[in-house]
């Protein structure tokens, strides 16, 4: 079966191979010619990939991998291209900023002469193989790939070897308003969660709903269900019955309030807990009222 390079670039591209030690002497690279050969550039010299899809690194593993690369040195080199009088990594920037952790003046590396397509679609590719990148950090790796290769959704799905539903879902999130994609990188919010957001085009809602996924837990499930009864039409004026107000049409932000402080109950109650509860509905107000027996 082709990588997703040789399906990108018609052509394998060839594995590093992993080297167990690195020569101690410094080798002068010439910025115009590329070369397999394991060389040692200045750390001041090379700088980040601009097409890298990942956002957000995780301090507590790159910290563990400073102590990997401390301990046993550094396994497989990382890869750059010249780029001007510096070199820019194309793979291998979770290892570039572990050495710089370890305050190290020089980083092993393999040169390449690549273009920016070449080095933009290796390095979305590379971390796209990846466990670790968030819903949206793939979302925007694969809108740049699209953009890079002028793409169809379908082609593209066909390239990387997924499914093209897989690809729509995650470029789906991108319509989302900026604080949930924020909370998408942050992993306060998962996929699922996200997705079902879409159906609620006010983002003062979209707020509250993400507030109280993170105060009660909520499942994704749960979200949906509340989601659902946010979207119910609005209730009919009733008919007026004797001794009773016309009762009026719930707006949304009550409707959360009311279906949040049920769900909040509802926990209560499976945690063994029984609660009794009194409504009333009011010209005003409604009212609720809990009472929590204080021996079970």
């Amino acid at each position: 079966m082709k990588s997703p390079f040789s399906r990108f670039f018609g052509g394998g591209v060839k594995e590093e191979e992993q080297i167990e030690q690195i020569e101690q002497n410094e080798v002068n690279v010439d910025p115009q010619m590329a070369t397999e050969e394991v060389v040692k550039i200045p750390i001041e010299k090379i700088i980040p990939n601009r097409y890298q899809p990942r956002t957000v690194f995780d301090d507590d593993k790159i910290e563990e991998l400073s102590r990997t690369i401390h301990t046993h040195g550094v396994i497989q080199p990382i890869v750059v291209r010249p780029f001007g009088d510096q070199y820019e990594i194309i793979a291998g920037e979770r290892r570039y900023r572990a050495i710089k952790k370890l305050e190290w003046l020089e980083v092993p590396a393999i040169v390449r002469n690549l273009n920016d397509k070449e080095t933009a679609s290796i390095a979305l590719i590379e971390n796209l193989q990846r466990e670790e990148l968030t819903a949206i950090e793939e979302a925007l790796a694969y809108q740049q790939l699209l953009e890079l290769h002028s793409l169809t959704q379908e082609a593209l799905a066909q390239r990387l070897g997924k499914g093209q539903s897989t690809v729509a879902n995650k470029l789906r999130l991108l319509k989302l308003p900026q604080f949930v994609q924020t909370a998408i990188l942050n992993r306060e919010l998962t996929e699922r969660h996200a997705r079902a957001l879409i159906a609620i085009k006010d983002e003062q809602l979209q707020q509250q709903l993400i507030q109280a996924v993170k105060e009660y837990d909520w499942n994704v499930r749960q979200l949906e269900e509340q989601i659902q009864n946010i979207l119910q039409p609005v209730e009919e004026v009733e008919k007026p019955k004797k001794d009773k107000p016309l009762r009026k049409a719930i707006s949304k932000d009550v409707r959360i309030a009311l279906n949040t402080i049920k769900q909040s109950l509802s926990m209560v109650t499976k945690s063994g807990i029984t609660v009794k509860t009194e409504e009333e509905d009011t010209e005003e107000y409604y009212q609720i009222t809990v009472k929590i027996p204080k021996n079970k």
